[in-house]
């Protein structure tokens, strides 16, 4: 495994284990063990995906130490104001059966976020917190965000595959000395890129797949991936592309997939940012 090192100096993980759309809490708390046991450290989770306990029971289960982990989770839309956020904070921490988060991440650029980033950057400066950042920030929004905050976010978690590669939101990241983490690495399965002729045949140079491949891109991009699977031979699979390096010539044959859009996602939509709103993890 490589690491990234955040702005604050904090090592983070190049790659990952995500746990979105793993509700169950049996099959969940499984999945995470099984990603420790095939040597994943980084856990990613959030409020909204409703398995923060089931992460927190593997934690307590997997026999590594809570210091070699870096657990990530998320505050909801419902909780983005001070006030909620600290509450929130601690809910999720309470779930997750530990004293400290590695990193705190605010879900979507929805609702008062920069009260959210305060109640964050107290946390942060109290040492509960070792990073903090966002999520799905586009780059307008991200460049107010830097422009207005105290502490600029460690990471961004936003869409980053073959399909939607984003060069200029990374440039931007680059410019304030924040790290890319990418959800949906394999772009939820669209575009066949399982088997994408392009990621395949650069997959065969190198004895690997095209979902290795998808991976490997990004890391040499010096994105962070989480990608999520319930099985551990495909776990096992995922994280083992730290033995070959992409050449030049691959990385460009892959840039030509990019259609530079989302096909998942639009938070230009009115009705998605309404749905964001709706969409109530607790009373």
């Amino acid at each position: 495994m490589e690491y990234i090192t955040l702005n604050n100096g904090i090592k983070m993980p190049l790659e990952g284990f995500g746990v979105f759309q793993v509700p169950d809490s049996q099959i969940c708390e499984q999945a995470v063990l099984d990603a420790i046991a095939s040597g994943y450290r980084l856990i990613d989770t959030a409020a909204a995906y409703m398995n923060e306990e089931a992460v927190g029971n593997a934690i307590k289960k997997c026999g590594v130490p809570r210091s070699e982990l870096f657990i990530t989770t998320k505050l909801w839309v419902q909780d983005a104001n001070y006030e909620s956020a600290k509450m929130a904070f601690e809910a999720s921490l309470k779930k997750l059966g530990t004293e400290y988060l590695d990193l705190y991440l605010i879900h979507q650029p929805v609702g008062d976020y920069y009260g959210a980033y305060r109640a964050m950057e107290e946390l942060y400066k109290e040492g509960l917190i070792r990073a903090i950042g966002v999520c799905n920030f586009y780059p307008h929004v991200l460049a107010d965000f830097c422009e207005t905050v105290e502490v600029i976010p460690a990471v961004n978690q936003v869409e980053l595959h073959p399909f939607f590669q984003q060069e200029d939101a990374l440039a931007l990241m680059k410019e304030y000395g924040i790290v890319p983490e990418a959800w949906g690495p394999f772009a939820e399965g669209n575009h066949g890129i399982f088997t994408h002729p392009v990621l395949t045949a650069v997959g065969q140079k190198y004895g690997k797949s095209a979902a290795q491949v998808a991976l490997r891109w990004n890391v040499q991009r010096g994105v962070v991936v989480i990608p999520k699977s319930i099985h551990k031979n495909r776990m096992e699979q995922n994280i083992d592309i730290w033995d070959f390096t992409l050449e030049n010539k691959d990385m460009e044959e892959i840039a030509k997939l990019d259609i530079g859009r989302s096909e998942i996602v639009d938070h230009y939509d009115p009705k998605f940012v309404k749905m964001l709103h709706s969409m109530k993890i607790h009373e």
